[in-house]
């Protein structure tokens, strides 16, 4: 199994709603693109929350090959969505695990 890990710094002044955004819209759209088989969003504890909250979201993909589906068909789309809706209030970086146990 393959997660995506998506870690994301928002602006305190739109905390709220896009934290909304995230769960009613983003994380529901991404996993219609039926190349995930669940999603946890998270908040990071312990850490500088001066300028808001930091989130990950981590996506399960059964294989490497539908995380790559995902990448080539719909991740363009989601980024440009997120950026057109939020513009600079976020920063957002990616990362890829495999589960080992």
């Amino acid at each position: 199994m393959i997660i995506y890990n998506v870690t994301i710094k928002v602006a305190d002044p739109v905390k709220s709603a896009w934290l909304q955004w995230l769960k009613e819209e983003h994380i529901p759209d991404v996993m219609g693109t039926g190349c995930f088989t669940h999603a946890v969003a998270t908040r990071l504890l312990e850490i500088d929350d001066s300028e808001g909250p930091t989130y990950a979201v981590q996506y399960y993909a059964e294989s490497k090959s539908m995380y790559n589906r995902y990448i080539e068909k719909f991740a363009g789309i989601m980024r440009q969505k997120s950026f057109d809706k939020w513009g600079n209030q976020f920063i957002a970086f990616r990362s890829v695990m495999q589960i080992v146990n």
